[in-house]
């Protein structure tokens, strides 16, 4: 459970990435839940995925960072934009190289915590922050002494702050974003299944080498081609599932998931129905033992559960797309 929490984690950030940088809102809020919830899980972040777990927690602020209801910290004064710049300084910890783009995002952070509370009317609680977040090394006071002066004049809109907006902080988070997709551009897979190769001593080039040739000539046997589809099947409807629900997702249904996509379960049902689960499949008809257990699951689970009514129903090569469509169609 902890390697494939590790794998869905990085996955998710990746969607949380991409769809931060599209400017997809609903996409994003869906992935953010999935993200907070594997993250909420560890119990431990592990040394090699403190990034993934900082930058997944910055933009998810900056997503709310124009709103003051929204609170992340038991420190109800803390802002979302408070809460991800202490993201952002863990994240300049874990960089090899500071560089001015860094410096950039903090000041702009720093900035924008201001403009939100003014922009509210909140010039008190603004000053409060002031003195929170600049220390008194010469380095801080020029802007510290600036935005002290705009919090006076309680103007929002003084140039200071419309020439160091929101709009181009969300842009160099982007700019940031690309970045980390492009250096961080792995597949997970591969990456996890070799190291436990190596920790077992078995050969470990030959597996990759064998692997990336695989790919290079695109010549899959029939069982890859099954695992594949039946991997994109799977996630589908646990996506799907996820989008419903998201926060009372059951993630022993995960698990059970990403077996079957690592081909520790239900692979003999994929070389035994294989051809049913290419491109293109035949349809079946329902039997009237299958009609039964789905009302049965029904039932015990009620409507809209159709994962655990397939996981724990009597089905003949089904998915849970299909049993919703089957329910519609009783």
């Amino acid at each position: 459970e902890a390697v494939a929490a590790e794998w869905m984690l990085e996955f998710a950030c990746c969607c949380l990435c991409r769809h931060f940088g599209e400017g997809r809102a609903a996409e994003f809020r869906r992935w953010r839940d999935v993200a907070q919830a594997l993250i909420d899980g560890l119990s431990k972040i592990p040394t090699h995925q403190k990034k993934i777990v900082y930058l997944c927690q910055l933009l998810i602020r900056i997503e709310n960072g124009k709103n003051l209801e929204c609170c992340f910290e038991n420190d109800e004064r803390i802002s979302p934009l408070e809460s991800a710049l202490s993201f952002w300084t863990l994240l300049e910890r874990e960089e090899i190289k500071l560089e001015k783009r860094h410096e950039d995002i903090r000041r702009l952070i720093q900035i924008q915590i201001i403009a939100v509370h003014m922009e509210n009317g909140y010039f008190k609680e603004a000053a409060e922050v002031l003195e929170r977040l600049f220390t008194d090394s010469e380095t801080d006071k020029p802007l510290r002494v600036k935005l002290a002066t705009v919090i006076k004049s309680k103007d929002p809109y003084v140039p200071l702050l419309q020439t160091f907006s929101y709009n181009l902080l969300i842009s160099k988070i982007k700019s940031y974003v690309e970045l980390f997709m492009k250096e961080n551009e792995t597949n997970f897979l591969i990456q996890e299944a070799t190291k436990q190769v190596e920790s077992k001593g078995l050969g470990a080039t030959a597996l990759q080498n064998k692997t990336v040739n695989v790919t290079e000539n695109h010549k899959w046997n029939l069982k890859t081609k099954q695992r594949f589809v039946l991997s994109i099947i799977l996630l589908r409807d646990m996506l799907g599932r996820m989008q419903n629900c998201c926060l009372n997702v059951d993630f022993s249904l995960v698990w059970m998931y990403i077996n079957c996509l690592l081909g520790l379960n239900s692979l003999q049902n994929v070389e035994k129905h294989g051809d049913a689960l290419a491109f293109g499949r035949r349809r079946q008809r329902w039997t009237y033992k299958e009609d039964l257990a789905l009302k049965s699951g029904i039932r015990e689970f009620g409507v809209g559960n159709w994962a655990k009514i397939l996981v724990h129903g009597d089905f003949n090569n089904r998915t849970s797309v299909m049993l919703k469509d089957r329910w519609r169609t009783l």
